[in-house]
């Protein structure tokens, strides 16, 4: 542990169910390095230090007891005196399996077997790669996605195996994405401020039933992301911090180890035991509960040491760079044991750091996929836009598309855009309700048909038009209306065309998966572009009028003479919109354009998209 490489710490350190020498009782491991005396406390012995002190292992630092006769289900916390005797607050075990809810927050021993039913799913997840599938990812916050109206209360981890997984599977959707689930104290931190980094939530069930919801996922054909917090943890007395009296997770000096923004602390990445525990962490969401792949939040805050901090509030690097170089190969490392367990990462990376989802060996960070937040930004801003204005911003349509193939890259339109005075996705499209919609609609549709994998935040599949509360239901109520229950349509359809579509998905990270047909006209706020799969003739095009203007006879070249079906027509009027359209197919014309022989003459339909197949 103390060359960070123990793997299976988790096996090692915390609280296990075992017989010893034919006595059955808990055995307790704890690093506490620096402590004088560490005793295991609970109600078994009056949360009394005196009844049962840990033995010291001073070369690791670790401290250990067997307790006879306890059992599953007992509560229990560490008491610890520092180096100089002092009486610290109880802490909860770092490495606790589940976790009671504040205001107790105590640890709680946890030791069961569960019939997985997965196998199959684990055996196919490593044969095949992520990167040349389809992955449309449902970000949800669990307390929040629905509740039982009559009182207002969450819905457990088998209720939503049942309700939620089946909405997801019929909505299309190829992956959950779950706002962190390690357990936390705090409602309003959406779990982004974890305390156990091995215990699900008790919020809505037991460990167990969380691994029964994560099955029930994998057998209805559906991939699980959970997000993951190693940047940063905060300071309740109770958790990390000053865990044995010293700083022993975070740095001592707080330029280094304390966050200006949130008010936690930072995990100190030079420190080889700290590096395991958090590698254990990870190995442990993959191995323990299947979990597909870890969203490693807040990336950008590891990478540079002077991350939100003015001149002189940061400690440079050996170099005296602001690369936090400990963060890096600790990232690296991470990345490189959790896919060797079969699992992806992705990152939460907000700067222009090179190769954050190329190979360790090639330089890179090691992770599977990063968010493209460039595209997200360009694209709001660009629909926010009133149609009138947006000649002025066509580059917001085409810059990205120069980097496009930099990263393996998704396209997130997440729970970050929906809250803190942002308002909603449906709240930022101008003009009247119909123009809103519409712009919802074409939004949507441009997504699916650029280059990269989709994730869209719950509630945003029917236009919600209140930010996000995560105290309460999204409001379901709205599907009563035909404008938002088009929007799901729209979005249901498009999630399955995705997934049935070579050309949206199998060379997303290739730069010959991509053709531009016209990107310049900007006048009319028109663009037409090609998707390629990896076969020559798996291709559609895909042709996106950004103004409520009506063009007819809009011609577009094409490189094939032949029928194009309208497969996706996002003014088509089940999804709510007008009807306009190319009567569900349009031949092509042996008239050169764009620098190709044939071409295409179309109505493009006001605020709309099309997306056309050649048969």
């Amino acid at each position: 542990m103390r060359e960070g490489k123990l793997r299976n710490l988790a096996d090692k350190l915390g609280a296990h169910v075992i017989e010893m020498e034919g006595i059955e009782g808990v055995h307790f491991a704890v690093w506490a390095p620096n402590a004088s005396r560490v005793s295991v406390v609970g109600l078994f012995n009056g949360w009394d230090g005196r009844r049962h002190p840990m033995r010291s292992h001073p070369t690791g630092g670790v401290w250990d007891i067997f307790i006879p006769g306890l059992c599953n289900g007992d509560y229990y916390k560490f008491e610890i005196l520092d180096a100089s005797g002092k009486l610290l607050p109880l802490k909860a075990d770092p490495f606790a399996r589940q976790m009671e809810l504040a205001p107790g927050n105590a640890s709680i021993v946890h030791h069961h077997h569960f019939n997985w039913h997965d196998y199959e799913w684990l055996a196919a997840r490593r044969a095949n790669s992520t990167l040349d599938q389809p992955m449309s990812i449902y970000e949800v916050h669990l307390g929040s996605w629905r509740r039982q109206a009559d009182r207002n209360q969450m819905l457990s981890y088998r209720e939503l195996a049942q309700s939620l997984v089946a909405y997801v599977q019929d909505m299309g959707y190829t992956h959950i994405e779950l706002l962190p689930v390690s357990e936390h104290p705090f409602d309003g931190s959406w779990g982004y401020q974890p305390v156990g980094l091995f215990a699900p939530t008790s919020r809505f069930g037991n460990p167990q039933d969380f691994k029964f919801f994560v099955d029930s996922c994998h057998h209805h054909g559906i991939g699980v992301i959970v997000d993951w917090v190693p940047a940063h943890f905060p300071s309740d007395e109770f958790g990390l911090s000053r865990f044995d009296g010293s700083c022993l997770y975070e740095h001592a000096d707080p330029r280094q180890g304390a966050h200006p923004d949130w008010g936690t602390l930072i995990f100190n990445f030079g420190r080889p035991e700290v590096v395991n525990y958090l590698i254990a962490s990870a190995l442990f969401w993959v191995e323990e509960y299947h979990i597909d792949a870890l969203r490693v939040d807040a990336v950008a805050s590891m990478l540079y040491l002077d991350y939100s901090r003015a001149p002189g509030e940061w400690v440079p690097n050996r170099y005296g760079g602001n690369e936090n170089l400990e963060a890096v190969a600790f990232l690296r490392q991470m990345n490189e044991q959790v896919h060797a367990s079969g699992a992806a990462t992705i990152a939460e990376e907000s700067t222009s750091w090179p190769g954050v989802s190329h190979p360790v060996y090639q330089g890179g960070l090691g992770f599977s996929y990063k968010w493209n937040m460039g595209w997200m930004h360009d694209s709001l801003n660009y629909f926010g836009e009133d149609p009138v204005h947006r000649r002025y911003h066509h580059d917001n349509l085409t810059f990205g598309l120069l980097y496009a193939f930099s990263e393996n890259f998704i396209l997130p339109l997440s729970h970050d855009e929906v809250v803190h005075g942002k308002g909603s996705i449906i709240g930022r499209m101008p003009g009247d309700e119909w123009q809103a919609f519409s712009n919802l609609r074409l939004y949507y549709t441009y997504m699916y048909t650029h280059p990269g994998k989709k994730l869209l935040f719950m509630g945003g599949e029917f236009g919600q038009r209140r930010e996000w509360n995560h105290d309460i239901s999204l409001d379901w109520h709205l599907l009563n209306q035909p404008a938002h229950a088009g929007i799901q349509r729209l979005v249901r359809d498009l999630n399955h065309f995705y997934r049935s579509t070579a050309a949206l998905y199998q060379a997303d990270f290739k730069p010959e998966g991509f053709e531009w047909i016209d990107c310049s006209d900007n006048e009319q706020g028109v663009i037409a572009f090609i998707r390629h799969g990896a076969n020559s003739s798996e291709m559609l095009v895909a042709v996106c009028n950004m103004t409520p203007v009506i063009r007819r006879n809009y011609r577009i070249g094409v490189s094939v003479a032949g029928r194009y079906r309208e497969r996706i027509n996002s003014d088509a009027s089940a999804y709510g919109g007008s009807g306009v359209g190319n009567l569900g197919e349009v031949e092509s014309d042996e008239i050169a354009a764009h620098g190709r022989d044939h071409s295409l003459s179309l109505i493009l339909p006001p605020l709309a998209a099309l997306i056309l197949i050649l048969e």
